[in-house]
């Protein structure tokens, strides 16, 4: 029996609906880890004792401010810091790519844009789940799923 197939089980037998186990599922996706050395740091976000450094490429700041879509291909990546430390604790990943949506139901959806946690060390995270971060992220849908697209239309002015 695949994994898929034992989740939908152990659902079944707690009483759980399927969609409520797949949705609470921890995935890899399609998103890459980027080349940070190509990214620009464009804001930062402080929540208590967590820095968040953004970062994305010149063509998406370009695109925001010329109010054009943002690219194929884009990475849009926060870059987690805990407790005032220098050592990365975590990356979160966004990335945008053609048809990429069509992966997901529409309860799912956020456009074409991807999302994957990675730990410090550049592996794939899969103590967190993604599904969690669409959900959270469709309702900047007019913002092209961004909660700091402002704070791209405004760096660099």
């Amino acid at each position: 029996m695949t994994l898929s197939l034992r989740r939908l089980a152990l659902a079944a037998a707690l009483g759980v609906t399927p969609f409520a186990a797949w949705w609470a599922a921890a995935e890899e996706t399609r998103v890459t880890f980027p080349d940070l050395d190509a990214l620009i740091h464009y804001t930062t976000v402080t929540r208590g004792n967590v820095v968040e450094h953004i970062m994305t490429t010149q063509e998406a700041l370009d695109a925001v401010q010329a109010g054009q879509p943002i690219p194929d291909g884009t990475h849009v990546v926060l870059v987690d810091y805990r407790d005032g430390s220098d050592e990365v604790y975590r990356y979160f990943v966004m990335q945008k790519g053609a048809g990429w949506g069509e992966d997901f139901d529409d309860r799912r959806r956020t456009g074409d844009w991807q999302f994957q946690f990675y730990w410090g060390d550049r592996r794939v995270n899969m103590d967190e789940n993604t599904a969690r971060c669409q959900r959270c992220h469709q309702s900047r849908e007019g913002s092209d799923y961004l909660y700091t697209y402002n704070d791209m239309r405004r760096f660099g002015q």
